[in-house]
């Protein structure tokens, strides 16, 4: 049988595989201590699973409008208003299956062959795929360790062509942490402004920051940057809610429309019950957001404590998310052959930053138990100490 080549030249998502190989050894008996998994291991909080429920049990289990039911689409305006300052109308916001499918449906509905679309490196893997996917080119640019892995305006500039269609920031960062200040979004959107480049804003990861850091929508910054942002969001990560599939989008009226009308044919809605779910976890209490966040930032400053010590390795304190990137080039292997050679010898994973666009380094996740972790870079500075 002939595939289509959009098909097969699609590169797997190598933190997924990972993650599903570490998971088949722990149901082996093997002691594996993971910094795979792209998740919060809390579970999802009762109030939003008991809203779900009731759904089912009401019989809320048919079709809805393809962008979303008009509730949630509601509160989400309401939320966008008052966490980040946006004014976005219910008909300008698309609930769809994920922030990713968010994400890919923001580049179909925009993006075609002959465009290109900037994406600064280290960046999330599916990115790439995305823009190939949609016909049109990704364009790297790699950024600076001593940079926070932030990519600057005179970066932006340099990679732009006549062709630049998009360019996609993500912020708080997945795979580095950074957190993007007002200020240096702000330099990029006016360079996007100038030239009328869309910027794609993911913004998944906004609850999760720390330090003095702040979250800062870029459609927030003016009217010149919110005619040009697609701002995208969603419930898996604030609410551990991944398996949930429910992430929304917001946007000038005319790419709504066409992101309205893409997933209409696609797939029709998001899950009915989900979506219940989804307004539950937008105006019930947050406590356990905020619980959750104070968390993860016990286990990331535990990390970079441990990162300090451990020689010919080097981070940058993450800012936001539940990652941590390190830099392993001193210690001579790639990012693929550093990974492979640590869970055979030490039972640890990490996710290989080729995956990123980095092969100088690796992604740890803390979104596991402090033992885990504990455990896990007893080992791997064992490990380091070898080579």
């Amino acid at each position: 049988m002939q595939l289509s080549s959009r098909a097969t030249s699609l590169t797997p998502s190598l933190s997924l595989s990972i993650d599903s190989k570490a998971k088949a050894m722990k149901s082996e008996g093997i002691d594996v201590c993971t910094f795979a998994a792209g998740e919060p291991d809390f579970d999802t909080p009762e109030h939003i699973k008991a809203a779900a429920i009731a759904a089912l049990e009401s019989g809320f289990t048919k079709y809805t409008p393809s962008s979303g039911i008009p509730e949630l689409r509601q509160a989400i305006s309401e939320k966008l208003h008052r966490d980040n300052g946006i004014n976005y109308k219910p008909n300008q916001i698309v609930v769809s299956t994920g922030a990713k499918h968010s994400c890919y449906n923001a580049i179909l509905a925009t993006c075609q062959p002959g465009d290109e679309v900037i994406i600064p490196s280290p960046y999330w893997l599916s990115y790439p795929e995305m823009v190939r996917l949609a016909g049109a080119e990704p364009v790297f640019v790699q950024t600076k360790e001593e940079n926070a892995w932030k990519l600057t305006r005179e970066e932006f500039e340099n990679a732009m062509t006549p062709r630049t269609k998009m360019i996609i920031i993500n912020s708080p960062n997945n795979p580095t942490g950074a957190v993007y200040t007002r200020g240096e979004l702000e330099a990029l959107g006016a360079v996007a402004a100038e030239e009328e480049i869309l910027i794609l804003a993911d913004e998944i990861y906004e609850k999760l920051v720390y330090d003095e850091n702040v979250h800062v929508s870029m459609a927030s910054l003016g009217q010149e940057y919110y005619d040009l942002t697609i701002t995208v969001n969603g419930f898996s990560k604030a609410y551990a809610m991944t398996g949930w599939r429910l992430g929304y989008l917001a946007a000038p009226e005319p790419v709504a429309k066409a992101i309205d009308s893409i997933q209409s044919h696609v797939t029709s809605n998001p899950c009915s019950f989900a979506q219940k779910g989804g307004l539950a976890a937008l105006q019930g209490d947050q406590q356990t957001v905020i619980d959750m966040r104070d968390e993860f930032d016990m286990r990331r400053q535990y990390m970079v404590e441990r990162f300090s010590k451990i020689q010919n390795v080097s981070i940058v304190r993450p800012g936001g998310a539940f990652y941590v990137l390190a830099n392993i080039s001193k210690l001579g292997l790639t990012s693929q052959n550093f990974a492979d050679r640590l869970l055979s010898k030490a039972n640890v994973t990490v996710v290989p930053g080729i995956a990123f666009g980095d092969d100088r380094t690796i992604r740890f996740s803390y979104a596991t138990s402090l033992d885990v972790i504990k455990k896990g870079m007893d080992r791997f500075e064992d490990f380091c100490r070898t080579l």
